[in-house]
């Protein structure tokens, strides 16, 4: 990808922290470079289990590390602002894990400070990386469902959860719309851009957030989309998106898709294959390191501008939920 390594840190020892080190692994150019969390503890053993050369205790220190180039922010979001401005006032690249923050003012300070300092900010939306969504947005452009009329898609877990889950704490940014409604609103967002009607409903739990929601989103074409979240049931989280001359249908997990299903209007039903190796956060690295190699600020797969206007998006529809962080 570069001729350069790119020096990777990651923030956070969690989960996703370890699951996007591994597939980092698979990116040519990428160097484990330096992992930072609380303690020193977490961050020495999450270095020795992945390989990186050194361990920082606190975020500051891996932030002022002369040796890092990006950081990764894979913190609960709750954490976002606070780590990636971190990140950005050491003077760092910075992929941050999705959403950017709790709120579209908190992700338009980090967006303005990236900018201010001339620094490299994405958001982790490693759905808009994936190969086989970027090959269904290229069916979409060239005609082959004609033009796009509905898309529907579902992400729910299988609950309940503890009143004590962080997805039930509004401190954290609890509920189904940011953890999980973020990936169908991109997904139609994506598709269709930003639409001209919004209308959202929500059970809200008894801290107040929402654990069973619905979304629908209209745009002047005549287009809708009808999207849900959960945290009460294991909906198929698929997706189709369907058209005037076709329909696209993304099988369950639909956010990390191996393929898809190709339905044009006389002609027969194609399956259409993207197999790949680790689990598909690689590609949003590679992105990374290909806009940094060519000096970009911001990517142009998942610019500034579309997190802003999904932030935005779901400030509206928790506002008309009645969930307050």
């Amino acid at each position: 990808m570069t001729e350069k390594a790119v020096r990777w840190g990651i923030l956070g020892t969690g989960g996703i922290a370890s699951t996007f080190a591994t597939d980092l692994l698979l990116v040519p150019g990428a160097e484990l470079s330096a992992v930072g969390s609380r303690t020193p503890e977490a961050a020495a053993a999450f270095a020795g289990r992945h390989g990186f050369a050194r361990a920082h205790g606190s975020w500051a220190e891996l932030a002022a590390d002369p040796d890092v180039d990006v950081i990764y922010v894979a913190t609960p979001h709750a954490a976002h602002f606070d780590a990636a401005m971190t990140c950005l006032e050491g003077g760092k690249a910075v992929l941050c894990e999705k959403p950017m923050t709790l709120d579209l003012p908190s992700s338009q300070a980090l967006v303005q400070e990236a900018r201010t300092r001339g620094l490299f900010l994405m958001e982790a939306m490693w759905m808009r990386l994936n190969p086989a969504i970027r090959r269904i947005v290229e069916l979409i452009g060239e005609g082959a469902i004609g033009e796009v009329t509905n898309i529907h898609a579902d992400f729910g877990l299988q609950g309940p959860f503890e009143a004590t889950h962080r997805l039930r704490d509004p401190a954290q940014g609890g509920g189904a719309l940011l953890d999980l409604g973020v990936y169908p609103l991109n997904l139609a967002h994506l598709i269709l851009g930003r639409p001209a009607v919004v209308r959202s409903w929500a059970r809200l739990t008894p801290e107040g957030v929402d654990d069973n929601t619905g979304i629908l989103l209209g745009w002047d074409s005549g287009a809708l989309a009808a999207l849900s979240c959960s945290l009460v049931g294991e909906t198929r989280t698929a997706a189709s998106i369907t058209g005037t001359l076709g329909r696209i249908d993304l099988p369950q997990g639909f956010f990390v898709p191996r393929g898809f299903v190709l339905h044009r209007v006389g002609e027969p039903t194609e399956e259409i294959s993207y197999p790949f190796p680790g689990n598909g956060y690689q590609y949003e690295a590679a992105e990374v390191q290909r806009c940094l190699a060519e000096g970009l600020l911001e990517c142009p797969l998942m610019p500034h501008a579309t997190t802003l206007e999904i932030m935005g998006l779901m400030d509206s529809i928790r506002a008309e939920l009645g969930v307050v962080y």
